[in-house]
Order: C-alpha cells, then sequence, then structure tokens
C-alpha cells in the first residue's frame, strides 16, 4: 500500500475523515501521518490517531506559528502527547520559514532547537518545513545532529544542490503535487535515488476551493506516485514497496506499532 507522510487532517471536521480514510483507501493509500502544527492541532492529530487505524500523528508547532520562544511548559506538553499515544511516531511540522511576514528568525531558531532536542530525547524522526530558509534548515539540524533519529524535508521543490545535502545527513526527500507539473523538480527527482524517497500530499481543509471535488486529498498520494514511476522508467508497484518501505525504515522506532495497526511491512 502506499503511504502518505504528511498531511494536516486536524483541519478537516471529524464528519468529513470518513470519506477522505475511504477515498484514500480506494486509491490504494493505508498510513496517513497528521502533522500538527500548533500544541492544539497536535492534539487533535493524536485524537485521530487514536479514533482512526490508518491515521498516526506528529506533534510539533510550525514556524508559521511560533509567537515566542518555546518554554519549558511547551516543550512537555508535546513530550507529553508524543508519551501519551504511541500512534505518535514523528515530530512534525517543525523547522525555518523566512517568507515575507514570518515571525522573527531569533525566535524560529529557538523553537526549531528546542523542537530538534525533543525528537532526540523521544527517538522519533522529524519530518521538517523549510521555505526561503534551505541552508539554514540545514545547518541547524547538522548543528543539532538531528541526523541521530532522521527525518525528512518535506514538500520537496528545491534544487539538486539541496537534494544531496539532505541525502548527505541521511535525510529523505519527500514528493507532493508539484512533482505534477514543475519541470525543474522532475528532472531533479529523475536523478535520486528511489530509496531515499517519500510521498505525501500536505493537504487540509480548502473551502476557499469552489468545488469540493477539487481539494487536495490523500487518495492523490497515487497521483505522486504515478509520475514518479513515469519519470523513473518504473512501475507503480516498484514505486508502492520502495517509498512505504522507506517510510517503515525512517520510522523504525515505532515500526511495531505501524505494523500492528495497518497492513504495511507485513
Amino acid at each position: 500500500m502506499l503511504a502518505d507522510c504528511h498531511v494536516h487532517l486536524d483541519s478537516y471536521s471529524t464528519v468529513d475523515i470518513a470519506g477522505i480514510l475511504r477515498r484514500a483507501h480506494e486509491a490504494g493509500v493505508g498510513l496517513l501521518i497528521s502533522a500538527g502544527t500548533t500544541l492544539d492541532s497536535s492534539a487533535r492529530s493524536s485524537d485521530l490517531a487514536s479514533q482512526f487505524s490508518p491515521i498516526f500523528a506528529g506533534v510539533g508547532i510550525h514556524p508559521m506559528d511560533v509567537s515566542q520562544s518555546m518554554d519549558e511548559d511547551t516543550y512537555y506538553q508535546l513530550k507529553s502527547l508524543a508519551e501519551a499515544n504511541k500512534k505518535v511516531v514523528v515530530i512534525s511540522e517543525i523547522g525555518l520559514d523566512f517568507i515575507e511576514g514570518a515571525p522573527d528568525r531569533a525566535i524560529q531558531y529557538q523553537s526549531f532547537r528546542e523542537q530538534i532536542r525533543l525528537a532526540r530525547e523521544l527517538k522519533l524522526p522529524i519530518i521538517f518545513h523549510t521555505r526561503d530558509a534551505h541552508e539554514e534548515t540545514l545547518r541547524l539540524l547538522k548543528e543539532e545532529q538531528a541526523y541521530q533519529v532522521g527525518g525528512a524535508m518535506h514538500y520537496f521543490q528545491a534544487d539538486a544542490a539541496t537534494a544531496s545535502k539532505c541525502l548527505d545527513m541521511g535525510f529523505y526527500i519527500s514528493l507532493a503535487k508539484p512533482l505534477l507539473r514543475l519541470p525543474h523538480l522532475q528532472e531533479v527527482v529523475a536523478q535520486l535515488p528511489l530509496d531515499c524517497l517519500l510521498l505525501e500530499t500536505d493537504s487540509y481543509s480548502q473551502p476557499f476551493k469552489e468545488k469540493r471535488k477539487n481539494w487536495t486529498e490523500p487518495s492523490h498520494v497515487r497521483l505522486v506516485a504515478e509520475k514518479l514511476a513515469e519519470l523513473k522508467g518504473i512501475t507503480l508497484d516498484e514505486v508502492e514497496e520502495a517509498t512505504t518501505n522507506n517510510l517503515l525504515s525512517l520510522l523504525a522506532t515505532r515500526v511495531e506499532v505501524v505494523r500492528a495497526y495497518t497492513s504495511l511491512g507485513k
């Protein structure tokens, strides 16, 4: 089965979740990791993981959602969420964002470092965000020894040099729907080894779109997988097997939990 390693299921209504999971199952997607962006969304992601077998969770505070330096209480709350639910399998979504209007960089740096420290303490991998900040994101990951727990650069759209730096630190690269439309990304990905790639949708509730059917959903992981198969000149089954096994390797410290709730790796 396919896996969506990064989605924001907490943004959907509970009523909507059943349909999302049904459509994902029909598309062959058997595992979804719902990433937190705040304490509240991390808690809801964990709750959804407890309610639905295919859903797992990440806890973390997104760089666009930090408003002050991370204090001991916030650190403890994130830690408690992860320790209270064995289906919390990653620290996510954390990272750096230097887009215009983003929070103060000093606060982002401190929050990112603290959450990398949390990942190392819990021995959980990191699925990280970076926008207009690749060099600094990778520098902090290296300085804080994030490679000890592993991770993935999510929603990858960068160049070959950035990809190489990720791989040199042992991180995976996670691909989403931009692969369907960006020629430069297709060129980069065609040259990357299959054993370093993950798939995702980064999907979230999109009421601003006129038609509900146009919302991105976890079922669209299949579209990304099909495009990757085309670029590599291999079968969809080969992409499915490789990317799912890559994710299972990343989730090594919780892989038995994943296998207990899904058919992946069995």
